[in-house]
């Protein structure tokens, strides 16, 4: 039996994340060898994913992450099934990882095939779950890219958002922390009307017809009065037409062009369970 020394326990353990006592073990089973030991550990997080598949992951970290230039934007989230697990500082840190490595991809197929410390981000996760005992996998995957893109990630890792504007001015950071701060509060469903799916603009319109029906309204009135009312939806869900949550007093739209002739052309909210 090989002596298994505390030097390369930890170092198993700092490749893996594993516990102590699995990676001693491993590299017992493995009689000392480095790579056969990792893949005991992968095995045994197969064997586990396996028993977890149908187990709800509605827990994780939900991460945004901007390249260094600032044009391009990427959002994950990390699902398990715990809050307990979902808070743990190295879940969120690996979460980070990823968001990072996920700015590298163009697609979630592309991103889970990834080369993440000598494995694919695929079976990061598979060995993951054996080592947390839980289920882990990537829920959400989303980018954007534009002149300037800004992030934000509210308090606890429960919701993230991306926001892409026309132009990289001065200022331009503050002002898309601020529009990324708004679309995590009040959820916007569209950029603006035309980004409206028009089966919902079909079924706003039919429930305000019926509201209007039950007031008494004659039915020769009720399609412009239902306009009027599908204005407002707009107003209330589509991002760059809400009101601007640190001043209400104007728009969104009317906020970013604070610094000049710039837009918001893009956005990205992500939220668990969502």
């Amino acid at each position: 039996m090989a002596n298994i020394t505390a030097a390369e326990v930890n170092k198993l353990r700092q490749t893996t994340g594993a516990g102590m006592m699995d990676c001693k073990k491993a590299l017992v089973e493995a009689d000392g060898n480095f790579e056969k030991a990792i893949e005991i550990l992968r095995k045994k997080g197969q064997k586990v994913a396996a028993n977890r598949a149908d187990r709800d992951s509605s827990e994780g970290a939900v991460i945004a992450k901007v390249n260094t230039e600032a044009t391009a934007g990427a959002v994950i989230s990390l699902n398990c099934e715990t809050d307990f697990v979902a808070k743990n500082d190295g879940f969120v840190n690996l979460a980070n990882q990823l968001a990072e490595l996920a700015l590298s991809a163009a697609s979630k197929d592309e991103f889970l095939a990834s080369n993440f410390n000598g494995m694919t981000v695929a079976e990061k996760l598979i060995e993951q779950t054996g080592v947390i005992g839980e289920k882990i996998e990537i829920g959400a995957f989303d980018k954007i890219e534009a002149p300037y893109v800004g992030a934000y990630i509210h308090a606890g890792n429960k919701i993230a958002t991306l926001v892409g504007l026309s132009a990289a001015k001065a200022g331009a950071e503050i002002v898309a922390k601020d529009v990324a701060m708004q679309a995590a509060a009040m959820s916007p469903i569209a950029l603006d009307e035309n980004g409206v799916d028009q089966a919902i603009i079909e079924k706003e319109i039919e429930i305000a017809k019926d509201q209007l029906r039950q007031e008494g309204k004659p039915e020769a009135m009720l399609d412009n009065i239902a306009k009027g009312k599908l204005k407002r939806f707009f107003k209330d869900n589509t991002l760059i037409n809400q009101d601007f949550i640190k001043d209400s007093k104007q728009s969104v739209a009317q906020y970013v062009k604070t610094l000049g002739d710039v837009k918001v052309i893009d956005f990205k909210r992500v939220a668990l369970g969502s």
